[in-house]
């Protein structure tokens, strides 16, 4: 099992930044549109609340990325998904659990750790994977507090 934990620290309160990252359904609302890298081509949703998994459809990516929401706590600011189905960069199962805290003069800060296993049980195209998609989700979460 590999694991990466990282932060970002927001200028924005918790409570926009977890209305972002609770509405788990509509990860277009917050995903960086201008970053060529990973660029959502469309969402489909399966189920809802606990559960609900979002199938990501990027562009030049063969299978949608899928991530199911399974745990929110809205008291404590606290998410768990998982990446079911096909998953990328070798990854064999993933969970990542994101807390958000508030921080002093209307800031924040997005705790994100993540536990992953991979088929060669090498994690360095993973990590990789999964640190770049950490930065871009970290960058379109700046932009859409900013907004």
């Amino acid at each position: 099992m590999h694991q990466i934990t990282t932060h970002h620290d927001f200028d924005a309160p918790a409570a926009l930044l977890w209305d972002l990252l609770a509405d788990f359904a509509h990860i277009e609302r917050w995903w960086p549109q201008d970053v060529p890298a990973v660029q959502i081509e469309r969402v489909e949703l399966e189920g809802e609340g606990i559960g609900l998994t979002r199938h990501i459809y990027n562009k030049g990516f063969a299978a949608p990325v899928s991530e199911r929401l399974d745990f929110q706590d809205p008291e404590t600011m606290t998410y768990k998904l998982s990446i079911v189905g096909q998953r990328p960069a070798g990854i064999t199962a993933y969970q990542a659990t994101g807390r958000i805290e508030p921080l002093a003069g209307g800031r924040s800060r997005l705790n994100y750790h993540s536990e992953f296993t991979t088929e060669s049980g090498q994690p360095d195209e993973a990590d990789a994977f999964l640190r770049m998609a950490y930065a871009l989700m970290f960058q379109g979460l700046a932009a859409a507090t900013a907004r």
